[in-house]
């Protein structure tokens, strides 16, 4: 429809007042009403200007004001009804672009007064952000078109990227085919950087396939300089793993890069890459994953400053409720800021900045977020306020009084209960930002006062004019609002119901004056200019059926013009200076104290600065402790910044050799990037201090230690994963850390007595210090900085751990005891829960022995659910309580407020992998029963082989990471020596097949068997070689075995064919074998035969026989294949330990005191001797990261004689300097070659596949420190071959080797079901396949007589996909394809200034958003997805520009409204 008719009203009044210096003449404010048919799709003004545009994106035209919406026209030079989306330049605001759905577009040069014609070579792409604009050069665009081409019935189409340098004067080339989005790296005023002024990133696909689907894996962030003539590959600092770009943005000061996690395994988590340079990239880190994860379409990049990112994640798969976390300066290291944000499902955040004032933001929490969690509950709303950038929340303090001056109706010194809440950003009402405008400090906002927020109909609006300081209620009921000259004057309208009245206060809200506007409307938004300087402004209104008249439009643009309404123009006198965030506490942010020149609430008189932003001061305030942070190779510690390492110096400094040496090093500070504090004032943290050269790293190729005597023996040590902190306690209830990798220590807490501490399972940075009171201390960053808190009663001491974790990493349980003082009588273990990490607790149960989440990192089953084991007679004390006081295993879903008996009487349940397991005893057979869940809910039985079942004899649950459970079942009675079967599961962990007879165990019930890092299904075990005569003797003979097929069968070591001085073994016959010792045997049983980081290469320690030698006589031994080989790499018994993924080995004698270690860098070749000290130590363990990629060391022992311990620390970073080269272009010249498990065998694969791994050459002497390691690639799947397979239930290999029936057993029956699309059904056999098996085809030993299934599965896939498919098929490809292209497949970025929110959008982006949306919202809706755009489209109102200030981006905000008829 077309632009209806103008009837423009005017509408004068004079009114007379007297001045308080005399008469002056007032007018009342000039209204023109402008109609039109339909709602605009954006409305805009161009910056810094009187020209105002309004897309009617129903009808396609375009209507251009330059007059501030005054007077309007069509632009006449534009086609009818052709109009889809109009962008203004973000950068030159004499231009705009209105496209169509065609080839042909339009351009204004003149701010819409003209419009011309250009042609580009396809018609507009589906994605949100069809043109890229340059910064500095306003002719240099790219632009997203689609191209197809038509191929039987379909369009198989692409995107392909085109630029113009002279704003489209000329056709524009074609920049790169295949893209989701590009975009120049000079496309933001705070994203400073040297890059060159053509730099363009592009994120597209490596390879094209069938269609438009597109493999994640292809996607890749591409760079160049020339516009695509070279192009480089953006490698993100990770090499050949920067596949999956999700989505690039800038953001404020900032370049980011969503990268999927494709890697083999993954769960799709999203990582985040930022740079500030455009040159070093690095991945953000958030402080617990495992609680936060970024999963695509699951995280919002929100409103950043110029000092910050600020990311909100969504918690569960499917909410609403977030958390928000800020970075620090460059990006990197994120810290939790706000728990339980309010977000929808759309990804929008309750989060918004002050505009103008750094550090102030305004977000809403979910108070009640486990009952929505829980019970889906309507959700209550917390608004909280934070002055110093989110580093601390608070509920915003409510007026005490209403704006009838009556006081409220609860208590404004209680917080808790009674606070102010605002409506914000998942709820808008108006154009452009929620709460504040450039206006200095004045925020507004609807909301209630009370403990939450109320309905939006239920709200009154209020005004602060300290920027959230305090706040005034203004107005009755909800208004939307705007501010103009300034903040010189307010206008309010009524969002409630229809009016005729528009209120507005020239004085900062305290008083207000009204006005008639001749016309009943429902009010929709109110604007003016970007800048908010104007005194006119744009009402957008809705008339009601009965008013509207013959032949005008429904919708009413009514232009208000306060130019007249106060007599004179204000002075120098009128202003006063207005300091921001004006307490002492948070008045300096980054070195500064802001402050604005701000008209007084009391002058009558305008400012009449038309587009002259209000100019900020700074004050540089006094260098603080805040404004430093750790320099380069330096980790927090508490209040203190310690070195990670040796500092790297000059060459030319301590080159004398002298002991007494010194040079002036790092003091551990530097000033935060960016930060203004005054240098020569305050405190100076970042002066050089001397130091001793000693504390240099020396030159290149030599090795350093430090050895450090602790004045007690250590019990208990332990690394924050992927971190270089240690915690240590000593038998003296003393705890030590060292946050460099035992480079030095310091005690933590000296005053308080420690019992142990625990390390979260779930998140990497959490670890408690638990004290014999409930007192604790807890630590959230890795060490950096550790927190008290108190428990709800002392940790218990009835050997049962006192926390229990789950992945969400705020979810704890806590384990004490009460009523345990005293004489006792009902001394007890009680369990309390808490989802804040313990600042708030509930009771679970009292009388437990163990209390756990159901939830584990595998075993994802309810998230609410705890399982307790709880004694049935809960009176008297626990600590005399006997096994007839029956252990019940209950289940408690809602956190346990819904509780069911599981099992009578357990004597425990454990989780493992993705399995629960328990172990029911039955009285009534004084038996032992094993029941296994995948779901925490549902129990199965385990089934075992005829003399197998646990009954009463132990049994050891062992490693399950292949899909199965490994049982070891004891089978010798006391008080002969212990060994037993290992018995394997089938997928569910119910049927138990014997693997493997007459395993060792100890009397503890450890058993020796281990599987490989790195390398699933290979596994060692020691065998009793002589069960019957050690029944007799008492003593065992131990052989060693090993599987390559996840325990189907096993075989003897290969023994080495010479020793490692060349010389051939005595042992010669087939009998003869490698032997090495196992688990049962090990002091520390971290120290494992391999490291996830140097795949297929396994030390032991064993010999050369027919059985295992004693330890002492043993060797130690070198495998680089997986175990399939071996090599003999030095006499004597030694501990080793890998570093850097395994470019170093370190050993250590582990049969006598000693003075030295060896080491190799050529995984055995040859060895290398280090001296640390001239006293001989007795080392009992050599410890380094978990992660095996340091290549610093600390050796744990202690001096003959003594019991104290000691750690000599050993680096070897300065061994060699040359980083390790991974190539994919040039392998042959890299420093890593593939390898295969299969090398050196008759059998090429492994599991029924071929895999190639990558790994750092033998002889590369080199650091491979971050590069890239342990890829593996799945070559193909092979045919099914005899290794696939293994026993069936109820069978049992025979000497050669075949499964046979167990006698006295009967097969398991056929299972005849069908499942998919199976069109037949197989007997059983002896046999069946390994679970972790990919092999097809070939041999199948588990199928025996074949069967046609009944039924559907009867008849072949292709008659069913013809029969029931091929009717939607057309429409399903068509809704794919578009989703596909419309950008909601790829985790799209949204942007300040983003000018569209979906197809063909002219609407709205996001104030400084990357959001991803969640897939869930997507589903069927898509199909109908472009109907229904076209309709919302015209529903959706765009937003204007606000200018920033060195505080904020240059922000462009908007959101999506919900307009409804009235009627």
């Amino acid at each position: 429809m077309a632009f209806c008719r103008r009837t423009a009203a005017l509408l004068w009044a004079a009114l007379a007042f007297l001045g308080y210096i005399g008469f002056a003449t007032a007018q009342e404010p000039q209204v023109i009403i402008t109609h039109f048919d339909n709602l605009p799709g954006r409305l805009f003004f161009f910056e810094d200007t009187s020209s105002v545009v309004y897309h009617d994106v129903v009808a396609g035209d375009l209507y251009v004001s330059q007059d501030e919406g005054s007077s309007w026209s069509r632009a006449e030079d534009i086609l009818r009804g052709t109009v889809s989306m109009v962008i203004p330049h973000p950068f030159d605001n004499r231009y705009a672009f209105a496209l169509t759905d065609g080839t042909i577009h339009y351009r204004t040069e003149d701010r819409g007064k003209t419009w011309r014609s250009f042609e580009v070579p396809a018609p507009l792409s589906y994605t949100p952000k069809p043109l890229s604009f340059h910064s500095d050069k306003w002719e240099r665009i790219l632009y997203q078109g689609t191209v197809c081409d038509r191929v039987g019935w379909n369009n198989i189409c692409t995107d392909v990227t085109y630029y113009t340098t002279d704003g489209f004067s000329s056709t524009p080339k074609e920049l790169l085919q295949d893209t989701s989005t590009c975009q120049f790296a000079h496309s933001s005023k705070d994203f400073k950087h040297s890059a060159h002024e053509d730099l363009i990133y592009c994120v597209a696909y490596d390879s094209s396939s069938i269609g438009t689907s597109h493999s994640p894996s292809s996607s890749r962030l591409y760079s160049s300089s020339d516009f695509f003539q070279t192009v480089d590959i953006e490698d993100l600092g990770i090499g050949k793993n920067a596949k999956g770009v999700a989505a690039f943005a800038i953001v404020s000061k900032f370049a980011v890069v969503a990268l999927k996690d494709v890697t083999s395994g993954s769960d799709g988590d999203m990582q985040l890459y930022v740079t500030v340079d455009t040159k070093e990239w690095a991945k953000a880190r958030f402080p617990h994953a495992c609680h936060a994860r970024l999963r695509q379409n699951a995280y919002t990049i929100v409103e950043s400053t110029i000092h910050s990112l600020a990311v909100d994640a969504m918690l569960q798969d499917q909410g609403t409720i977030g958390t928000l976390f800020v970075s620090n300066s460059n990006g990197t290291y994120f810290v939790e800021s706000l728990k339980d944000t309010n977000r929808n499902m759309a990804g929008y955040v309750d989060y918004e900045n002050v505009h103008g004032v750094a550090g102030v933001g305004i977000a809403n929490v979910v108070l009640n977020a486990q009952e929505v969690e829980r019970k889906n509950a309507a959700k209550k709303l917390r608004s909280m306020i934070t002055f110093d950038d989110g580093s601390n929340w608070s509920p915003i303090r409510p007026p005490s009084v209403d704006s009838d001056g009556k006081q409220i109706s609860c208590d404004p010194s209680n917080l808790e209960e009674c606070s102010l809440h605002l409506h914000s950003v998942t709820n808008p009402h108006n154009f452009g930002p929620i709460f504040s405008s450039t206006a200095p400090g004045l925020v507004m906002g609807v909301g209630s006062i009370g403990k939450q927020l109320a309905p939006y109909e239920e709200c009154d609006t209020f005004l602060s004019t300290d920027a959230g300081l305090t706040w005034r209620m203004v107005r009755r009921e909800a208004h939307i609002y705007e501010f103009g000259d300034s903040g010189s004057i307010i206008l309010a309208v009524n969002d409630e119901a229809m009016t005729d009245t528009v209120s507005y206060s020239t004085d900062f809200g305290g008083t207000w004056k009204s006005f008639n506007l001749g016309v009943n409307v429902r009010a929709k938004a109110l604007t003016t200019v970007s800048d908010a300087t104007s005194q006119k402004f744009i009402l957008l209104g809705q008339l009601s059926r009965s008013d509207q008249r013959e032949g005008d439009g429904r919708y009413a643009v009514i232009y208000l013009d306060f130019a007249g309404t106060r007599p004179r123009k204000c002075e120098e006198k009128d202003f006063e200076k207005w300091y921001a965030r004006a307490t002492p506490d948070t008045q300096c942010l980054m070195g500064i104290k802001q402050w604005y020149n701000r008209r007084k609430a009391d002058a009558d008189c305008y400012v009449g600065n038309k587009f002259v932003d209000p100019v900020v001061h700074e004050d540089r305030c006094p260098c603080q402790d805040h404004d430093y942070e750790c320099d380069y190779n330096y980790v927090r510690s508490g209040d203190k910044c310690i070195p990670a390492g040796l500092e790297r110096i000059p060459s030319n400094m301590c080159t004398t050799g002298r002991a007494e040496e010194t040079y002036m090093g790092s003091s551990g500070f530097r000033l935060i990037a960016g930060d203004m504090c005054e240098v020569g004032q305050g405190a100076k943290k970042d002066d050089p201090v001397e130091k001793p050269c000693s504390q240099a790293e020396p030159v290149e190729g030599e090795i350093t230690d430090q050895i450090y005597q602790f004045n007690a023996k250590v019990v208990q040590y332990e690394f924050f994963k992927e971190s270089s902190t240690i915690l240590v306690m000593l038998d003296d209830n003393t705890v030590w850390q060292s946050s460099n990798e035992g480079l030095s220590w310091e005690q933590k807490f000296p005053e308080e007595r420690f019992l142990g501490f625990y390390m979260h399972t779930q998140s990497n940075e959490r670890a408690y210090l638990i004290t014999e009171s409930s007192k604790y201390f807890y630590t959230t960053d890795g060490g950096q900085w550790w927190h008290p808190q108190n428990a709800p009663s002392p940790p218990n001491k009835f050997g049962v751990p006192a926390l229990r974790f789950q992945p969400r990493s705020d979810y704890i349980i806590w384990i004490g005891e009460v009523g345990c003082d005293g004489n006792a009588q009902n001394c007890r273990v009680q369990a309390q829960y808490s989802r804040d990490h313990g600042r708030n607790w509930q009771f679970i149960e009292d009388y437990v022995r163990n209390c756990d989440w159901a939830r584990d990192k595998e075993l994802l089953v309810d998230p609410n659910q705890i399982l307790c084991e709880s004694y049935q007679n809960k009176q008297g004390s626990q600590r005399l309580f006997t096994n007839d006081n029956a252990l019940q295993l209950i289940s408690g879903r809602d956190y346990y407020s819904k509780k069911t008996r599981l099992f009578d009487h357990v004597i425990g349940f454990t989780k493992f992998s993705e399995y629960l397991i328990v172990a029911e005893y039955l009285p009534a057979r004084n038996a032992l029963d094993l029941q296994v869940s995948l779901d925490g809910l549902t129990f199965a039985a385990g089934k075992f082989p005829p003399g197998m079942h646990p009954d009463t004899h132990a049994y050891t649950v062992l490693e399950s990471s292949t899909d199965s459970v490994f049982l070891h079942r004891t089978m010798s009675d006391w008080p002969n020596p212990y060994w037993g079967n290992i018995l394997k599961s089938n997928s569910n962990g119910t049927y138990f097949g014997v693997s493997i007879e007459n395993v060792n165990r100890d009397e503890f019930g450890y058993v020796d068997f281990e599987k490989f890092a790195g390398l699933d299904g290979i596994a060692l075990v020691n065998i009793v070689a002589n069960p019957a005569e050690a029944t007799l003797t008492g003593r065992k003979v131990l052989q060693t075995r090993i599987t390559h097929n996840d325990g189907g069968s096993w075989k003897p070591l290969a023994p080495p064919q010479s020793d490692s001085q060349g010389r051939a073994y005595p042992c010669s016959t087939t009998s003869c074998a490698l032997h090495v010792h196992g688990f049962t045997e090990r002091g520390d049983a971290r120290a494992t035969y391999s490291s996830p980081s140097v795949v297929g290469v396994v030390m032991a320690v064993g010999n050369v026989g027919e059985v295992l030698a004693p330890y002492t006589e043993s060797d130690t031994f070198l495998s680089r294949d997986g175990g399939f080989t071996w090599e003999e790499v030095h006499k004597d018994a030694y501990l080793w330990e890998f570093g850097d993924s395994g470019s170093i080995i370190l050993i250590v004698n582990d049969e006598e005191p000693t003075d030295h270690v060896l080491f190799t860098t050529d995984e055995g070749l040859s060895w290398r001797e280090y001296k640390f000290s001239n006293e001989k130590f007795r080392i009992n363990t050599i410890v380094t990261v978990p992660e095996d990629t340091s290549r610093k060391f600390m050796l744990l022992g202690r001096a003959p004689g003594s019991s104290l311990s000691t750690i000599v620390h050993i680096d070897f970073s300065s061994l060699t300097h040359r980083q390790c080269v991974m190539s994919e272009d040039d392998p042959a010249h890299d420093d890593f070659d593939l390898w295969s498990p299969s090398e050196g065998r008759t059998e090429a694969c492994l599991f029924g596949r071929q895999t190639l791994y990558q790994r750092r050459k033998r002889d590369a002497n080199c650091v491979v420190g971050k590069e890239a390691k342990a890829v593996h690639k799945i070559v193909h799947n092979c045919a099914c071959g005899t290794e696939d397979f293994e026993c069936e239930f109820n069978y049992v290999k025979n000497d050669e080797g075949k499964c046979v029936p167990v006698p006295g057993t009967t097969p398991r029956p056929d299972d005849d079901s069908c499942r998919g699309y199976e069109e037949h059904w197989y007997e059983r056999t002896a046999y069946r396949k390994v679970t972790h098996s990919s092999c097809e085809g070939g041999d199948r030993l588990d199928r025996g007589t074949q069967h046609l299934c009944p039924g559907f599965g009867g008849h072949s896939a292709l008659f069913w996909t013809m029969v029931f498919l091929f009717p939607f098929a057309i429409t399903v490809l068509v809704a794919w394809w578009w989703y596909k292209k419309s950008g909601l497949a790829r985790g799209t970025i949204r942007l300040p200034g983003d000018y569209s929110s979906g197809f063909r959008s002219s609407g709205s982006g996001v104030v400084d958003t990357l959001a991803s949306v969640p897939w869930f919202l997507i589903g069927l809706g898509g199909i109908a997805y472009e109907y229904v755009a076209s309709r919302l489209e015209s529903l959706s109102m765009g937003y204007r520009t606000r200018r920033g200030y060195r505080d904020l981006p240059i922000d462009e905000d908007a959101q999506i409204l919900r307009f409804e008829d009235e009627e």
